[in-house]
């Protein structure tokens, strides 16, 4: 019997590893031989299944569940896809033996050999010429394993990769993402020489001193004689230049096997790394035998920083930062978890370029590539381990079977990523309750690594300030901000206080972002958080067979939008029974990395500069970085006037260090005709920086100059206002007529928080009008009419009246108490065919809404219809516009109409009618209307974020009682 097999290790949780080395931070990857590629492949049914004769292909790394097997992804988010309770996995359990030939090199004789397979989902058994060679587990983190007895140099090796889907670590890797199994990162074939660096530990103070700890190995036995290590920092060699502590195998040897030695220096004048200003320093670290040759080396890129709690701050270089952050999964439309560098360099190029500053590994170890690109790139990393166990997460968490599997998961986590100054806290993992086992892991991380601080959001169901808990943040999940303020003004607070998760992205959300962010930043004890999360994991699927479109997807997908015949599957779309819906669709960005409108709303929130406040002499600029001054931007002044106009004029930013402000002139003399004007701020980058060209919007602060005079309109007497038998406005551009509107397409916030619900029980997605009188005189028609639903009747009141060049609109609505929280209070109308173009001044030129607009500057904004609606996976209200004045809609001849609003409105302006978003569930079931669907609202609910988390804030209801609204129609 096969020894490995034999084991059957897949329901064995204290069985964690077998013939796996230890890992450590010397990187490889560039003195490899790359296995990736197309391997021989079949799907067995059960690991113990016999290995039939014949075989297909699968690509490596990628995962087996979109690349044609019967095995199709599944989407769950706290439940396990299957019974059976932990350490036990179902009979039928998903099996891909990958198998290739492997030539070694003839020039590695002599040399030790290792096979690195970069992660595999989720138990790995690994068979060279049908010799059990290993076992590993953890689905996120690399395996190795020494072949150097088990194949030739000059010769070829056949390497079986046997993949088992589910096993006792699945109940641990129970993270809201999709199930997938396979080899998922890439599979490579490196050689040292027997006398190796085993690890090197770096540390890089802010005041230069730089400790450089290297462990040695000798794969032959004993170590020999006279071996030393040596150093460069930048070229400059650290024995030369520097004091250097040597320590060879007789001077301090902990035993015949393992040696260590110390570089110790300190740069003078060194540049320090933040997020700001990610300063690196080429290190590289050789090992030479005792004739001087070099054995070994090893290169990292080091950077000089500090980070340390003191009192309830979180300090970085001695200074106390805010945590902008976001979650970010392992992600591709087309691969799954199998991401390349490109794609990662490009998510994290996105998110520098939106304000954010930090990402929190959810919830495992990222591709090791991201470290890299957040070294180089600038963020602040919380590096979370491969745990979470939401299903079972109270039996699992004092579960002695497990506690070598959360040491291991968390202890390999650390040894990997030690050296990489981006990473300012370890994470022990993601809802698994708290128990003994999250306990042994931060003993064993705070004695292995002092230098960060260790969080874990479980750990707070003991209290946000108790002292003794496997947590030195308090890291709650969607805890509302009113708590956090009351939190850090009690006195009781004894820890930073960010927030794992805070604001959830699913579908139209992140209501109230902004009013969270100005508690922060108002509030001692906040520090800021990590939003829920980078990704909509959408899987490109083809629609007729309902299979994922795998690697040859790549073109069918463009600005967040499936390509006809495609779409973008969610949970049950597969055919799964089990699964959790659209819960997977819930980043800032679509699958393509699209931005969503959140983003814009995040980056003024974020901004680097903001226009504090206007004084006599003139704006007042603000620097709100922690490290950087202003130098790496350019600005220009930008005017928007009512009447069209937008003025422009160069700006000087002024000479600020982080947390200065100063007023400068004001650039324009106000147009003495009273109308309403707004200064805008264009901050764009200066110089090309490595996140972005030399241009790019950094973002775009604004103040009002001069509120908006109450527009008027003339009366005509005499002329007609033509309205039907029901007391319907007639208007030659107008297919329906406007009618009142209580009620949007849901939301997913709208949906899973049960707002949805009560509004469908109040039949506010049905009103029926019924004309109850008209009224005629001179100048004007008033109709009343009622709109009876569950919660009792609304009387809503048009009066029209012709004035000159069009009708102006006067309405109210009347709701009973009972209708304490509805959608939207305001009009809705359907134009004729033809109006493709729409132009308004307000809020813009992206989707904005109430409790989201911060991010939207006042101007003069137009975008084709067809471009103002946002295809968020599952159709549901979008594209508004928040707080515009005015706006027209016309035809490429110009012809069309026009809208002024009595004050500042919410408005949209799609093809889609309400009940067309709410009835569909993806959006290649959707029909555009040829026309235009018009909504103008006297107020609209705020979005909030009720699909996990707060709902939106109180000041975004809609009261009942009277609510009025006025417009003018006219046409162009």
């Amino acid at each position: 019997m096969d020894p490995l097999l034999g084991l059957r290790p897949w329901e064995a949780p204290e069985v964690t590893s077998w013939g796996r080395l230890p890992m450590c931070a010397v990187d490889r990857r560039d003195q490899a031989v790359s296995l990736d590629g197309d391997w021989r492949f079949q799907l067995l049914p059960a690991p113990d299944a016999p290995v039939r004769d014949t075989w297909s292909f699968s690509y490596v790394p990628g995962a087996w569940t979109l690349q044609g097997t019967d095995d199709l992804p599944q989407y769950t988010n706290v439940r396990m896809p299957f019974d059976e309770f932990p350490p036990f996995v179902p009979s039928a359990n998903p099996t891909g033996v990958y198998e290739r030939e492997v030539d070694v090199p003839a020039e590695w004789a002599g040399r030790r050999i290792v096979l690195q397979v970069g992660a595999a989902e989720s138990l790995l058994l690994v068979h060279v010429d049908g010799r059990p060679v290993g076992i590993s587990k953890d689905s996120h983190l690399a395996a190795e394993f020494d072949l150097t007895d088990v194949v030739r140099a000059g010769e070829r090796a056949v390497v079986r990769l046997t993949v088992v889907k589910w096993s006792d670590s699945s109940h641990i890797e129970d993270q809201d993402q999709w199930w997938h199994g396979g080899v998922t990162r890439s599979v490579l074939l490196y050689a040292t020489d027997p006398l190796h660096l085993a690890d090197v530990t770096v540390r890089a103070r802010r005041n230069g001193e730089l400790l450089v700890d290297c462990r040695v190995r000798d794969a032959g036995g004993a170590l020999p004689e006279g071996w030393y290590v040596s150093g460069e920092l930048d070229g400059r060699l650290l024995a030369q230049d520097t004091e250097f502590d040597r320590v060879n195998a007789e001077d301090e040897r902990v035993s015949d096997f393992l040696g260590e030695a110390r570089l110790l220096t300190t740069v003078p004048d060194v540049r320090t790394w933040t997020a700001e200003t990610p300063e690196l320093y080429e290190l590289t670290v050789r090992l030479h035998r005792a004739d001087g040759t070099v054995a070994d080396t090893s290169r990292h890129r080091t950077g000089f920083r500090d980070v340390e709690i003191v009192g309830r701050d979180l300090l970085v270089n001695g200074e106390r930062v805010f945590i902008r952050g976001v979650n970010r999964h392992d992600f591709h439309p087309l691969t799954g978890r199998t991401v390349s560098y490109d794609d990662m360099r490009a998510d994290l190029v996105l998110l520098k370029r939106f304000g954010f500053n930090a990402i929190r590994t959810a919830h495992y170890p990222n591709d090791p590539s991201l470290y890299d690109l957040a070294d180089e790139l600038g963020f602040y990393v919380v590096d979370e381990a491969d745990i979470e166990s939401h299903d079972h997460a109270h039996e699992i968490a004092d579960d002695p079977r497990y506690l070598n599997a959360f040491v291991d998961r968390v202890s390999r986590m650390v040894l990997r990523d030690k050296n990489h100054p981006s990473v300012i806290i370890w994470s022990l993992g993601n809802e698994s309750d708290y128990g003994a086992n999250h306990d042994a892991a931060a003993g064993w991380v705070r004695r292995h690594d002092p230098t960060r601080p260790v969080q874990y959001e479980g750990a707070a169901k003991r209290g946000w300030a108790d002292p003794d808990v496997a947590s030195d943040i308090a890291c709650p999940m969607y805890a509302p901000i009113e708590e956090c303020v009351a939190h850090a003004l009690s006195g009781k607070q004894t820890k930073p206080l960010i927030q794992c998760e805070y604001s959830h992205a699913m579908g139209n959300s992140n209501g109230t972002l902004a009013d969270h962010w100005s508690a922060i930043e108002a509030t001692p004890g906040l520090q800021g958080g990590f939003i829920w999360e980078f990704w909509d994991h959408g899987i490109l699927q083809h629609v007729s067979d309902g299979r994922p479109a795998g690697r040859a997807g790549a073109g069918l997908y463009e600005g967040g939008v499936a390509a006809p015949g495609h779409r973008w599957a969610y949970g049950g779309d597969f055919g799964e029974a089990l699964h959790d819906g659209a819960f997977i669709a819930d980043g800032v960005v679509f699958p393509d990395r699209t931005p969503k409108p959140v983003l814009y709303e995040h980056r003024e929130i974020a901004a680097p500069v903001r226009l504090e406040c206007l004084k006599h002499e003139g704006p007042v600029i603000g620097n709100h970085q922690h490290f950087r001054g202003l130098d790496w931007l350019t600005a220009e002044w930008r005017l928007s006037l009512a009447d069209g106009r937008t003025l422009t004029a160069p700006a000087e930013l002024p000479d600020l260090r982080p947390g200065e402000t100063a007023a400068v002139p004001l650039p324009f003399d106000l147009p003495a005709d009273g109308g309403e004007a707004w200064l805008t701020l264009k901050v764009t980058t200066a110089r090309d920086e490595p996140w972005a060209p030399r241009g790019t919007v950094v973002c775009l602060p604004q103040v009002r100059l001069r509120p908006a005079p109450v527009p008027r309109a003339v009366p005509v007497a005499d002329r007609p206002v033509e309205i039907d038998a029901d007391g319907l406005l007639v208007h030659p551009l107008l297919l329906t007529a406007p009618t009142l509107s209580l009620w949007r397409a849901p939301t997913d916030n709208d949906e899973l928080g049960g707002t949805a619900a009560r509004w469908r029980e109040w039949g506010l997605d049905s009103l029926v009008r019924k004309p109850v009188a008209v009224r005629r005189d001179r100048e004007s028609v008033g109709v009343l009419a009622e709109y009876a639903c569950a919660a009792g009747v609304v009387r809503h009141e048009q009066v029209f009246t012709a004035v000159e060049g069009g009708i102006r609109v006067e309405e109210s609505a009347q709701l009973p108490e009972a209708l304490d929280d509805v959608a939207r209070v305001g009009s809705v109308f359907e134009t004729v065919a033809g109006l493709n173009l729409l132009e308004w001044f307000g809020q813009g030129p992206w989707e904005s809404y109430p409790d989201r607009s911060a991010g939207a500057p006042v101007g003069h904004h137009s975008l084709p219809v067809d471009e103002l609606f946002t295809p968020y996976l599952r159709p549901q209200e979008s594209g508004g516009r928040h707080g515009v004045r005015h706006f027209t809609l016309s035809a490429p001849d110009a012809t069309g109409l026009f809208v002024q609003l009595d004050r500042p409105s919410q408005i949209s302006v799609t093809r889609h009618r309400a009940a067309d978003l709410a009835a569909a569930a993806h959006h290649d079931e959707l029909a555009p209307r040829d026309g235009c669907v018009v909504h103008i609202d006297a107020a609209h609910r705020g979005l909030g974020t009720a699909s996990c988390g707060p709902d939106t804030s109180p000041a975004y209801l809609l009261p009942t009682g009277t609510h009025r609204w006025g417009w003018i129609l006219r046409v162009l």
